[in-house]
């Protein structure tokens, strides 16, 4: 359907931006970019704000708050400021199993994330129960070690 102009209708253009849209989410790259964009802005935040420094406005973590004990990821936005700021003593003393372990999975699996993504195909990692198992283990050993040594 045409309108009086000879082009096609409003309607139209916007079935068609609507299509588009839908498209682009339904992209396999969408969630993984979206993601990227969520981490740089959170990093871009960071930067400038110092957790080390109290009166910062970033959440506490509710198990700690809860319990007074150090889960196994507490120290993560501490560690990842240090990282930011090229000191990595300070971000190993944050939390060094986060930072050997954590760190670079996190970055493989994103990176593999990502590629697949802008390849058109989904990705999905599994880690079955065996990779489940090892991995809230090494969890719950780091918190138990941790809160010991203090």
């Amino acid at each position: 359907m045409t309108g009086g102009t000879g082009g096609p209708s409003p309607d139209t253009r916007a079935a068609r931006a609507a299509r588009a849209v839908r498209a682009a989410r339904a992209h396999p790259a969408a969630p993984p970019l979206a993601a990227l964009a969520a981490g740089l802005a959170g990093a871009v935040y960071l930067w400038g704000t110092n957790p080390h420094q109290a009166g910062q406005w970033l959440p506490r973590c509710p198990f700690n708050w809860a319990t007074g004990l150090l889960c196994p990821a507490c120290g993560g936005t501490r560690m990842t400021y240090d990282l930011m700021h090229g000191d990595f003593a300070a971000a190993f003393h944050d939390n060094a199993l986060l930072l050997a372990l954590g760190v670079p999975a996190a970055a493989y699996l994103g990176g593999r994330w990502l590629v697949e993504g802008l390849r058109g195909r989904r990705y999905r990692p599994s880690l079955g129960r065996t990779g489940t198992a090892v991995v809230l283990g090494t969890a719950v050993v780091w918190a138990v070690v941790r809160n010991l040594v203090g």
